[in-house]
C-alpha cells in the first residue's frame, strides 16, 4: 500500500485492485452499481440503506437523487475513472480536507459489502487499501487521464491493445462506448453526472484529444515522470 500526502485542490490518482487479483465485478449489475456509487457516495450526507432508498423512490436505473435527500456536497471532484474486471482507477480532486480518504473508504466498504451479499461471499473483496500518487503538473494530468479512462479501458478490448494499435480509429470509438469509463462522457456520448469535466476540458478539444490519445498509444508520450510511475509499477 502506499497513499501520499496531499492537500484542497490537489489532484490524486487513486487504484484499487481485487484481492489476489480476483474479480471485483462479475456483471453489468455490479458494474452499474459501480458507477451509482460514484455518483451517490460522492457526499458529506451518507445514507443509511441508500440501494433501499433508490429503489424506494424509482430511481435505482438512472442517476437521480432521492427526493428525501439533502442536497449534494461533494467529497472530491472526480475527474476520470475506469473499472475493469478486477481494479479500478480513479482521478480525483480533493475537494474538502480527507475527502478523498472519506470517498475511498465508502466506496470500497460499499462495493465490498454488496459483492459478499450478492454473492454469499466473505472475507476482503479487495487487496488491502487503496494506493495513491499525487499528479504534480499538466503534462502529468494529461497522461494519468489519458491512461485511465482510455488506456485502461482498452484491456476490455477485443484483441486487447495490440489490435487496438493496428485499429486507433475503431478502438477510440470503442472506448468512447465503453460505458465503465470517464471517455464517453468527455466526448458527449453520456452525460452522467459523475465527472467534474472543467479542468479536463480546458486542456483539450475533443480533436485534440482524440490525436493526444492516438499518440499515447503508439508509445509517442514519455518523459523522466511517466517512465518512472512504470517502473514503479503502479500503472500495472
Amino acid at each position: 500500500m502506499r497513499k501520499e500526502d496531499f492537500a484542497i485542490d490537489s489532484y490524486v490518482h487513486v487504484v484499487k485492485r481485487g484481492t489476489r487479483g480476483l474479480p471485483i465485478v462479475r456483471d453489468d449489475a455490479d458494474r452499474f452499481r459501480f458507477l451509482l456509487m460514484l455518483a451517490h457516495f460522492n457526499d458529506d450526507f451518507a445514507s443509511t440503506n441508500w440501494h433501499r432508498d433508490l429503489y424506494d423512490a424509482n430511481v435505482h436505473h438512472s442517476f437521480e437523487r432521492p427526493p428525501h435527500w439533502p442536497e449534494q456536497e461533494r467529497l472530491v471532484n472526480i475527474v476520470a475513472f475506469c473499472l475493469v474486471e478486477n481494479h479500478f482507477h480513479l482521478v480525483l480532486q480533493e475537494y474538502v480536507e480527507g475527502g478523498v480518504a472519506r470517498f475511498m473508504q465508502r466506496l470500497g466498504t460499499g462495493m465490498a459489502m454488496k459483492f459478499n451479499e450478492r454473492y454469499g461471499e466473505k472475507g476482503s473483496l479487495f487487496q488491502g487499501s487503496y494506493r495513491s500518487k499525487t499528479i504534480l503538473d499538466d503534462r502529468y494530468f494529461r497522461y494519468v487521464t489519458t491512461y485511465v479512462q482510455f488506456k485502461n479501458a482498452l484491456d476490455m478490448y477485443p484483441g486487447g491493445q495490440k489490435k487496438a494499435r493496428d485499429n486507433f480509429d475503431h478502438a477510440y470509438e470503442w472506448a468512447c462506448s465503453y460505458q465503465y469509463s470517464s471517455l464517453g462522457d468527455y466526448t458527449g456520448l453520456f452525460g452522467r453526472p459523475i465527472i467534474d469535466i472543467e479542468f479536463f476540458a480546458s486542456l483539450f478539444t475533443p480533436r485534440e484529444y482524440r490525436g493526444f490519445c492516438k499518440d499515447f498509444l503508439l508509445g509517442r508520450h514519455t518523459d523522466d515522470e511517466i517512465t518512472r510511475a512504470h517502473q514503479s509499477g503502479f500503472f500495472e
